[in-house]
């Protein structure tokens, strides 16, 4: 999977079996194939577009979705402070579009797996397309409502984004190995404060809650500032480990 970049950086996601179309021109399939990273591919009307590796997060920013998608500043930091990696065990839900889904698929790797639930028919089938679009082979698709019970056991992260996360405490809690982590992501405040309340009935350690906001810095050639615009609120995140 390729991504190119046309004269007005603008961004495509290509697999090269079929003819790519855009406001710019055709290329044609074979062209496609024939083209490495670093190659210049020329549509039918003479625009050059660069050619790049697609990566999981070029993908994301074009993949089908109907559904708003965790941002990277608050997965990133589920990852960091969970610890999960190469070979662990991960139940998700619920999976939207599955954006989450496959940024925990590359960090697992082959070794390890993502087992994701989504309720909801559309958002399912949705999510199964763009998951077996990028191609990674160790995500395993529940079509399942989570609060109905976990199947997996000795899971390492049991992950959520879901309206009432609490819901799903015990079975997280019946589901998670020792040592492993529940995390949900909830954007109001009532929400995080009755998942903190759960885990604390279910003995979780480790409980805490953070918010992560993030501001990206102007630069100018006689000034340097934080920009006026900034990716504030978009979730309370909260984290407990289960340790006996």
């Amino acid at each position: 999977m390729l991504t190119l970049i046309d004269e007005r950086n603008k961004k495509y996601v290509v697999d090269g079996k079929k003819d790519f179309h855009t406001d710019l021109g055709v290329i044609k399939a074979e062209d496609i194939q024939n083209s490495k990273p670093g190659s210049i591919i020329k549509t039918h009307l003479g625009h050059e577009m660069k050619v790049i590796k697609a990566n999981v997060n070029d993908y994301i920013d074009v993949m089908e979705r109907r559904c708003t998608i965790i941002l990277p500043k608050d997965i990133g930091i589920v990852i960091t402070y969970t610890g999960i990696g190469c070979g662990d065990k991960v139940v998700e839900a619920g999976t939207g579009a599955g954006a989450t889904t496959l940024r925990f698929s590359r960090v697992l790797g082959n070794e390890g797996k993502i087992y994701t639930y989504e309720k909801r028919k559309e958002f399912y089938e949705i999510a199964k397309r763009n998951i077996e679009k990028f191609g990674v082979k160790n995500v395993v698709m529940r079509y399942r409502d989570i609060r109905d019970g976990i199947i997996e056991s000795d899971v390492d992260l049991v992950f959520l984004d879901m309206p009432d996360p609490w819901n799903v405490v015990e079975h997280a809690y019946e589901a998670l190995k020792y040592g492993g982590w529940f995390v949900s992501y909830s954007p109001y405040v009532e929400q995080m404060k009755k998942t903190r309340k759960k885990c604390e009935e279910f003995n979780f350690s480790e409980i805490f809650t953070y918010e992560c906001l993030l501001r990206e810095m102007e630069i100018k050639n006689d000034a340097v500032r934080p920009k006026t615009r900034m990716i504030g609120h978009t979730a309370y995140i909260t984290f407990a480990r289960k340790v006996p």
